[in-house]
């Protein structure tokens, strides 16, 4: 009976310090008391909180919170595009999770102006998904599950990097969407995942994390490999805009990879998965150097 009443008074106590953490920009965000009420800004924020033990806690979610299924039950507070202050304001959180990449400035600066604390996500290499499964663990008052699921993460990328470290370099475009002909710089966590895969973004060096490109600059550079997500509509092309380029090396050798972008370019903990399948496909490019 002592022990359970000890258990009760632990448990009290630390439902009710204060917790303090830094975010992705480098803000410092405390709040009183762990957060019970929290929204989610953006899909890859959702599987966070979920992994660390916070789903129960997510009053409202940004579209496309689509995993875990149980994220699809969330109430929606809005889109990229537009957010419904209102309805944020009607939900009383207690802490606000927003994506500087995906949410417009005017958005982010709308939010600030609610006096409810603000977290800045924004994992852009894949070591950074476990620290952010930990400081939100923090926050939400759940670290013993952010923690196994953290270490847990980190244990399948150690794994896949080990596997792949010294594998010959292959130069890979990365395919955002085709038209117009989008691609992703060296700063987005899909090419932390193609370098942890032995592969090097030709496009890496650019400024803007979703630059628009030329085909022709794509040509020009012929890369070994191209890859890209499924298609949504008819009306998408997607990889097949290469098919007519039968001199660059990716369409002579059928190095055209469509994977699950989701798994690629959301920043939590199913990139590593992600991550896995891409490896796999840049393997079976490098068996294809003798055609």
């Amino acid at each position: 009976m002592k022990a359970l009443l000890l258990a009760l008074l632990l448990f009290s106590a630390s439902a009710g310090a204060a917790v303090s953490v830094v975010d992705d920009a480098g803000q410092r965000v405390t709040l009183a008391r762990p957060a019970q009420r929290v929204i989610s800004m953006a899909p890859h924020v959702t599987e966070l909180l979920f992994a660390a033990g916070g789903g129960a806690r997510i009053v409202g979610a940004m579209n496309y919170s689509d995993y875990p299924a149980a994220a699809r039950n969330i109430p929606l507070i809005g889109s990229n595009s537009q957010i419904d202050i209102e309805r944020v304001i009607a939900m009383k959180p207690d802490l606000l999770i927003v994506w500087q990449s995906g949410n417009t400035a005017r958005q982010i600066t709308q939010l600030q102006g609610l006096g409810i604390p603000v977290f800045h996500s924004e994992p852009r290499r894949l070591d950074e998904v476990a620290t952010s499964l930990l400081r939100l663990g923090q926050l939400l008052g759940t670290e013993p599950v952010a923690r196994a699921a953290a270490n847990a993460y980190t244990a399948k990328l150690a794994a896949l990097r080990a596997r792949y470290a010294q594998r010959p370099p292959v130069t890979v475009f990365y395919q955002a969407w085709d038209s117009p002909l989008y691609t992703l710089n060296g700063e987005q966590i899909a090419s932390d995942a193609i370098r942890a895969c032995g592969g090097r973004n030709i496009f890496a060096e650019l400024k803007t994390v979703a630059p628009q490109v030329g085909v022709e600059a794509v040509v020009q550079k012929d890369p070994e490999a191209i890859v890209g997500g499924k298609l949504y509509t008819p009306q998408d092309r997607g990889l097949s805009i290469w098919q007519p380029y039968k001199g660059m090396t990716a369409v002579r050798r059928n190095n055209l990879f469509t994977l699950d972008e989701e798994l690629l370019t959301r920043p939590g903990p199913r990139v590593v998965d992600g991550a896995a399948t891409l490896c796999a496909r840049l393997d079976e490019a490098r068996a294809r150097r003798t055609r």
